[in-house]
Formats: structure tokens, sequence, C-alpha cells
């Protein structure tokens, strides 16, 4: 089936100045000293479209007066429609602030019609923006329900109804003949369907028929596709100097959207982000601060990259205040395809851990999370290193590092920092209890380009059943007498 979301951004002269999480200030955007759009606040204080300029700043005096930008709303649109790529590959930037989502083969993957629109609102929610959002079998057709706010129409026979009672004044090509239309008593698309097509086409032109054509299914409509850039970077200018790191979350979150749009375009998964954080510019100017997390697993949702930033974020210290955000994608690989296995893993997926591993190494820095690293030694204390979790060791490096003969005696769970000298009792090394050798000895010589260690280890057993690994210290000497006895290990 072929569905068409429209999405209708009626307030984006005003959100690219003051979004719609930060409605609480007075502002007014003008266009060749007219009111184009105003908050919350200045429509409260009595200002409206179209006023002039000193009506409003008679009405509001605190207002602050912006000139409309059509440069800021462009690159607003452009996020927007980066934002929404998570949703389908085929998306349009149409006439008059307005995005066309070709949505018939994302219907199943999101779970139906309404929750692809929940998630829709809840994206544009995020980005901070107000839309007016609508359903049509028509590309056309969905572009005037979402100019016209008229909600949405999942057959031909529903559009059309829905078609009929809209304002004729939402076709551009119809209105230089908007005085000619009403003084003949045509006021909708419908009436003005209604019309004959030869006197129509002669009075308002070939353009304003196909539009009419293309809105009711009669024309095949040809579209060009948004494509995703080669790399992702997208910056953010604040509307305020924010001292406070924690306040800097919606913005980064705005960015988030656009690089989960990107992922999903590309078909990529992120490894590794970025956020510079922008401070003063000019003669003051200085580096931005950057904030660097490394992914352990690949990863295109926003959910968790907001997670991991927000821990960020609450650690970081402001050594300036900023102004505008960066957020830049450095290292990136193909996506995986999901799991093939049919039931779920006891204890969670690898991907629960690693984020699990990501969120601690974001709360309590990189290197305070630790991962074992084997290396080509055979002493046991030097035979690992621990080293970030954000250091990718490869199975076959750390099959490299092993040594080519491996021991035939089990290593314990639990190897202590600094072995434990042994008492002797009745010829018997003893720890609570005189311990009983279980196994045959293994000889460790290594170290002789530095700390030469020689020793024979054993598994031995307490009276408890507690299995222990001690080493005897070899002297050198034909005598055993003087060789010492350490407890090296606990078995689990």
């Amino acid at each position: 089936m072929r569905l068409w979301i429209g999405l209708h951004l009626p307030r984006l002269p005003l959100e690219v100045f003051c979004p719609r999480w930060s409605d609480d200030r007075c502002t007014v955007v003008l266009e060749q000293e007219r009111v184009v759009a105003m908050s919350a606040l200045a429509r409260q204080a009595g200002v409206e479209a179209g006023m002039r300029r000193g009506g409003a700043l008679m009405l509001a005096p605190q207002s602050q007066f912006q000139q409309r930008a059509p440069q800021l709303e462009a690159e607003a649109q452009h996020a927007v429609a980066m934002a929404l790529l998570q949703f389908t590959p085929q998306l349009a930037q149409a006439e008059e602030g307005t995005l066309l989502l070709d949505i018939g083969a994302s219907l199943r993957l999101f779970g139906g019609i309404r929750a692809l629109c929940r998630l829709v609102a809840a994206s544009m929610e995020a980005l901070g923006f107000t839309a007016w959002l609508s359903c049509a079998p028509t590309a056309r057709g969905a572009w005037l329900l979402a100019r016209g706010n008229a909600g949405r129409a999942l057959t031909m026979d529903a559009l059309v109804r829905r078609m009929d009672r809209l304002p004729g004044s939402l076709l551009p090509p119809a209105r230089p003949y908007l005085s000619w239309l009403e003084g003949i008593g045509c006021l909708t698309l419908g009436e003005m369907r209604r019309l004959p097509r030869p006197g129509l086409q002669r009075r308002c032109g070939r353009a304003l028929l196909d539009m009419l054509d293309d809105a009711h299914g009669e024309r095949a409509e040809m579209h060009q596709w948004l494509e995703a850039p080669a790399s992702f970077r997208a910056k953010l200018e604040l509307f305020d100097r924010v001292e406070n790191a924690e306040a800097l979350l919606l913005g980064a979150r705005r960015l988030l959207q656009q690089l989960t749009g990107w992922l999903s375009a590309r078909q990529f998964a992120v490894e590794r982000i970025r956020l510079l954080l922008e401070h003063e510019r000019g003669k003051v100017a200085g580096p931005p601060t950057v904030i660097d997390i490394v992914l352990a697993e690949p990863t295109w949702r926003d959910e968790h990259l907001v997670r991991l930033l927000k821990e960020r974020l609450a650690k970081q210290v402001l050594d300036a205040p900023v102004i505008g955000l960066c957020l830049e994608a450095p290292q990136v690989q193909p996506m995986a395809p999901p799991s093939d296995s049919l039931f779920p893993e006891p204890g969670g997926s690898k991907e629960d851990w690693q984020r699990l591993l990501e969120l601690l190494t974001a709360r309590l820095g990189p290197e305070n999370v630790l991962q074992a690293a084997p290396r080509a030694d055979y002493r046991p204390e030097q035979a690992n290193a621990w080293v970030s979790v954000q250091e990718k060791i490869r199975p076959a490096d750390a099959r490299a590092q092993l040594p080519p003969d491996m021991p035939s005696l089990p290593r314990p769970a639990w190897l202590l920092a600094k072995p434990i000298p042994l008492l002797m009792r009745d010829h018997r090394p003893y720890y609570g209890s005189p311990l009983k050798i279980m196994s045959t000895g293994e000889r460790i010589e290594a170290g002789w380009w530095g700390a030469m260690q020689t020793r024979d280890y054993f598994m031995a057993e307490g009276e408890d059943h507690a299995h222990y690994w001690l080493y005897r210290e070899r002297t050198g000497h034909e005598g055993e007498q003087s060789a010492r006895w350490y407890l090296h290990g606990l078995f689990g």
C-alpha cells in the first residue's frame, strides 16, 4: 500500500530563533517590517500576524525582534529531514516548509500507521519544532492535509472528502486568482474541482489543474529524494550562553536525532562520537571542549547515546560559557544484521552487556573500567594486564599473546596481588590447616631478562576442602630444606 506522511512546520520562522521548549521568551519575527510569527507571550500581549513593527513594539515593548532568516529556516528543515530518515529512506522536501515521507514500506517495521505517527511526533518534539502531521494515499494529498492541519486520510475516498472542505488558498497556483474565484463563489478545493476544466485552465493555467490531479492520484508524481551525505557533522547554535554542562543535553539530543537518521539512511552503526562544545568567538576565542565517547558495541539507536552523553555532561566542568554544539561521527562501520537465534540468551545479550560497560565508562571514566588483556609471559603475575574497556582487543591478537605450550594444570579464578609466605608444619605447608598436595608439579622458569623466577606450582586442598594454588620457590641448591612455600591463588 502506498501511503505518505506530510509534515508541515508552521512555526519554523519563529522556532529557528526560539524552539518550542524555550517558548517562555517574548519573540517576534518580522519580514519587511511586518510580523510573520510570534511566541506565545507575544501573542498574549496582543501581537498578531501582519502587524507592523511599531504596533508590536507598543503592545510588547519587552519583545526580542528578529528578522526572518530563510537560510536558517532551510538549515532547520534539512536538520528535520535528516532526523526523519530513520523512518524511511524516501523523503522529499516540498514547498512552504513541508516534508513528504513515503512510508508504505515502513508500516510493518514500526508497528502500523498510528505507532509510526507517534514516533514521528516524538522525534519532532525532541528536535524542538512544532509540526502538523497528516497521512494520505498521495503525496500532494498529504501535502494539502498537512498545510491545512486536516488530519489523516488512509483511503482515497476519505482523502477526497477531506480535501473538498479545504480552502482553495492552500494551492499556490490559485492564489493570484483568489479574488476571481471568490467572486464566482468558489471557496474550497471541492468547488474548484467541479468547475469546467477547459475554462479553469484558460483562466488560471495548467499548473493548478496538475496540482489537483496530483492530489487525487490521477497523475504520476515525481520526487527528488533527500540523499544523506557521505560523512556526518551537525552544528547547533545555542540561543544563549550556557554555563552548566547538564543544560546542554536538550541541544545534544537534537543533534543525536539527526545522527540516528543519517545512520539509518546510510545503514551504518557508530563506534565513536565526538561532541564539541564551542565557546566565545573572535579575539577571546578558545579551543572547543571535546567530549569523546567510544562505544564497545556499535549502535545506531539514539536512546543509548543520550544516556551516555547525559552521564558525561553531568561530570563535565565548563571552563567558559558554551554558545554552540557540534556533533561528529568519526568512526562508523556497516550495520550488523539482527541476531538469528530463536531464543534469547540467558542473562541478557552481548549488546546489553556492552551497553552496561559503556554506561559505567561514561559514569566512572575510562580509566576506572578495565578489562583483562593477555601478555606473552609465563609468569602468572605478568601474564595479564588491565587496560581500559575502550581499547579494542581482537580475539586473534589475544590468542597470539598466549604462550605456545599451554600448561596442563588449571589456573585459579583469583590470583593474589602478592604471594603469601606459608608456614611449615610436619613438613607440609600450612594455611588455616595443613594443605594436601593434589597434583603433580608445574615448573615455571621465566624472566631471565629482568626478575628471574624459578618456581614449582601445585594444587593443594585444605581440611575445609577449599583448593589453593601454591608454589615452591627453587633456591638453586641441591638441598631443598631452605625452599619456601607461597600461596598464589584461590580456586572457585
